[in-house]
């Protein structure tokens, strides 16, 4: 009798391939909206943390009234450092403000995809965007992957560029490493090819008869399919 095989095993959802998250240190999102960030509210950054759960480093920040938050660094903070929220903060590296009130050109990051989601795009060490232009209440961003998108502008946006961003700079060097890496996010690691096993691991598997169907659906539940199914292209792109 054969096995399910590995992506219907973690497909499964099994504490087996979960992320350790119990290893994660703090949960990171903007404040709250309320009757501060209307006017603007400071605070001090109190230290630098290295959190396993992302990529960046994260800054504690505690405000003046008292309320600590975790936030994505901007690259050249520094402790005991002051940066301010809200609609009238001054536009300079580690301020938050509304897209709104953020001249065009300016580099960002750590964007909200909705006003009040806490911050979703651009988050990643090194990560940068940037304010293309304006029109009506949505601001044409560039992300770091080049593509455009349009924001409300009333989402809230950290200025300058994320801490950390020569990271993937250095090689690992030694396999343990990125196994180790891989671990922390719940990512399998080493990612065999399917047509390199057997036959009962998996469908591409075995000697002969290396091929697949492509255009399969999308309603199969989480690891049913393999390959490229609900595919828009296949085969390498053209230049």
């Amino acid at each position: 009798m054969g096995k399910r095989i590995i992506p219907q095993r973690r497909g499964k959802g099994s504490p087996t391939y979960k992320a350790s998250s119990h290893h994660f240190k703090v949960k990171s999102r903007y404040r709250n909206i309320d009757e501060l960030e209307k006017e603007k509210i400071t605070g001090e950054v109190e230290d630098l943390v290295d959190d396993p759960a992302r990529t960046t480093i994260l800054m504690k920040v505690r405000y003046e009234n008292n309320e600590v938050g975790y936030l994505p660094a901007p690259e050249g903070i520094t402790i005991g450092q002051q940066i301010s929220e809200g609609q009238k903060a001054e536009p300079k590296t580690g301020s938050i403000m509304r897209l709104k009130e953020i001249p065009e050109g300016f580099p960002i990051f750590n964007i909200e995809n909705n006003p009040g989601d806490g911050g979703k795009i651009a988050k990643s060490s090194g990560s940068i965007s940037w304010i293309m232009s304006k029109k009506g209440n949505k601001a044409k961003i560039k992300l770091p992957s080049k593509k455009m998108k349009e924001v409300n502008l009333n989402c809230r946006a950290t200025i300058g560029k994320a801490a950390g961003g020569g990271r993937t700079d250095k090689p690992m060097l030694k396999a343990g490493k990125n196994f180790h890496k891989k671990k922390a996010r719940g990512t399998k690691y080493p990612r065999v090819r399917g047509v390199k096993m057997n036959a009962v691991d998996h469908p591409f598997g075995g000697k002969e008869h290396h091929h697949a169907i492509t255009k399969k659906g999308k309603m199969g539940s989480p690891g049913q399919h393999v390959g490229s199914f609900g595919s828009k292209q296949t085969g390498r792109k053209k230049k």
